[in-house]
């Protein structure tokens, strides 16, 4: 699963149909992507500066809106989740929204949603793709349709009152919103230099900080483990390092913050950490890590998880 093939899992003779489909479904093998020829991309939207928080938006970010920096064509809005968890929506007056969290059993997140991108400019006003795989694919990928320079900015909703914009919905669209406003977590970004792809978030019991990070997972565990053995690894009073989980091939650092402060007051703290991270990495490639600093780094992999 090297780079040279784009981080792709293939189906090869002699697979074992009953473990664990390496896609992170949670299903089996044989039930999954290896039931038909679908290739299975780690890391599906490697190479765009939009990484980390289309990641954010796929995985954890519950309401959140962005317009995606297409090469070509109309403005386009990229959405956490849809209504119905659509693949995508043309709105009557044309608007087109791509959705992010759907059910979808493709290996290639970043070729479904350029082809839900090619349905929807095809598409009448009015119209919705309820699910998005294989078979819409146009050959093309996020990175053939998206300015790989241009980074995403996700604009982080309370509630769902973006779904049905300037309009009054009918009793069965209110009640859907009103079901899932009712379950959302409190959001927000963690805005501050040197700070891409965190979000402070509220799960009721606790809050936390998630910090989707786009540098080589073997790399980046070394730098934590030395800013660990250093008194480094928080973000400073009130947080403890919660462990990681692994997302479309990125590793995402999590830390449990006092729920009594603000999110804003997390920016501070995340820009030093920042600074300090990045000078332990221009570092590591001169200095490799000591037994102490290893054994650190086994107890944080100890602390990782896979998300499925």
């Amino acid at each position: 699963m090297g780079k040279k093939t784009r981080n792709r899992a293939t189906r090869s003779e002699g697979d074992n149909p009953r473990r664990p489909c390496p896609c992170g479904s949670g299903k089996r093998y044989k039930v999954c992507h290896g039931a038909g020829d679908d290739v299975i991309v780690i890391r599906p939207f490697e190479g765009l500066a939009a990484e980390p928080d289309l990641v954010a938006m796929r995985e954890f970010l519950p309401s959140a809106t962005a317009a995606l920096p297409v090469r070509s064509g109309g403005p386009v809005t990229l959405a956490s989740v849809l209504p119905g968890a659509s693949a995508a929506i043309v709105r009557d007056n044309g608007d087109i929204l791509l959705g992010m969290q759907v059910q979808t059993r493709s290996g290639d997140l970043s070729a479904d949603l350029a082809g839900a991108l090619a349905w929807a400019r095809s598409a009448e006003p009015g119209s919705s793709l309820p699910v998005v795989g294989p078979d819409r694919r146009t050959g093309e990928r996020l990175q053939d349709v998206l300015d790989p320079e241009t980074p995403l900015e996700p604009t982080v909703h309370a509630d769902f009152g973006w779904w049905l914009p300037g309009d009054t919905p009918d009793p069965e669209a209110q009640a859907m919103l009103e079901r899932a406003n009712a379950v959302i977590m409190p959001t927000e970004a963690v805005a501050a230099p040197g700070v891409r792809g965190a979000y402070w978030v509220d799960t009721g019991s606790k809050a936390h900080v998630r910090w989707v990070r786009t540098e080589d997972e073997t790399v980046l565990m070394g730098a934590l483990a030395r800013l660990s053995h250093q008194g480094g690894l928080e973000l400073g009073e009130g947080s403890r390092y919660a462990g990681s989980f692994r997302a479309h091939g990125l590793l995402v650092p999590v830390w449990d913050v006092d729920r009594e402060m603000h999110s804003s007051e997390w920016a501070g703290p995340a820009a030093e950490f920042a600074k300090r991270l990045d000078e332990v990495l221009a570092g590591l490639a001169d200095t490799p890590l000591t037994d102490a600093e290893h054994r650190a780094r086994e107890v944080l992999a100890g602390k990782q998880i896979t998300l499925r």
